[in-house]
């Protein structure tokens, strides 16, 4: 399986300790090797192998956010 890179749009993200929070927990969905986060253009990069994105939206509802996109 070939490594994917894919973009969401993250509702609620407004500070870093925002972005912190949803790279916490969406780099614990398994086979995301990489998650990138900013609050300014509310969108989150996420890097890896085999993860859904049902996984993905469920980390970040876990976070407290929800993803729109």
């Amino acid at each position: 399986m070939a490594t994917s890179t894919k973009d969401y749009t993250v509702e609620g993200m407004t500070c870093g300790h925002c972005e912190m929070s949803v790279k916490e927990e969406v780099g614990e969905v398994p086979g995301v090797t990489v998650v990138e986060a900013s609050h300014e253009t509310g969108k989150v990069s996420v890097s890896g192998e085999g993860f859904t994105d049902e996984q993905v939206a469920a980390a970040v509802k876990e976070a407290g956010y929800t993803v729109t996109a």
